[in-house]
């Protein structure tokens, strides 16, 4: 597998962890520096766990061969996939500019997903 996944792999543990132990602990306070208000916690501590477990996988597989990166690359590009349709239809309903900054996080992450997706299926590794 190629270092530079596997690097990739460990960055997104990181922002994943940056973002979803904050959202699991202290949803209002996070929420707030998005300029979104929380009126229940249920959701946005869901959404953090799910940031933890899928960037938590990153670390977890990171000595694992191509069928295992190639299950969590389509697992990457759903989940990233659908939360560009989710942030960018949240924009389009008024959501605050904030918001950007997540699109714009998870459409880089989807190019990169998408990158390597094609590379292993190519078999360049």
């Amino acid at each position: 597998m190629a270092s530079s996944l596997r690097r990739w792999f460990v960055v997104h543990f990181v922002v994943d962890m940056l973002f979803g132990l904050p959202l699991l602990l202290f949803p209002d306070g996070v929420m707030g520096l998005f300029g979104l208000e929380v009126g229940e916690q249920v959701t946005v501590r869901l959404v953090g766990a799910a940031l933890i477990g899928i960037g938590g996988v990153s670390l977890w597989v990171n000595k694992e061969g191509r069928e295992v990166y190639a299950a969590l690359l389509r697992l990457k590009l759903l989940w990233s996939g659908s939360a560009i349709v989710g942030a960018g239809l949240s924009l389009w309903y008024g959501a605050p500019m904030m918001i950007l900054v997540v699109l714009v996080v998870f459409m880089a992450f989807f190019l990169v997903w998408l990158y390597y997706y094609r590379r292993l299926r190519c078999k360049i590794f």
